[in-house]
């Protein structure tokens, strides 16, 4: 299993908006990808303000997912939530 995670640094002046971002953008990202769904995290202490994770079968899936239609629509929609630049990794679950 591939996990494809989303960090959002904490950023001084930044904006970062957690209700459309949980009800908007992961949801978009969930349908687009064709995944159950995703985990998102809302920072309480610690470097970043949110992130999210997503489940893949593979890495193909992951490389599959990033080069259908729909992700120029996901990364277009970043704008409607954050000003932040997001930090994304590829990690492979081992447990």
């Amino acid at each position: 299993m591939i996990r494809l995670s989303v960090f959002y640094p904490t950023t001084e002046g930044a904006t970062f908006d957690h209700d459309y971002y949980r009800d908007k953008h992961v949801p978009l990202c969930v349908k687009t990808w064709g995944l159950d769904g995703a985990q998102i995290d809302k920072g309480i202490d610690g470097p970043y303000v949110a992130a999210v994770h997503f489940q893949f079968e593979s890495l193909e899936a992951v490389q599959s997912a990033m080069g259908s239609p729909g992700t120029g629509d996901v990364l277009a929609d970043v704008a409607n939530y954050t000003s932040i630049t997001p930090v994304v990794q590829t990690s492979e679950i081992v447990d």
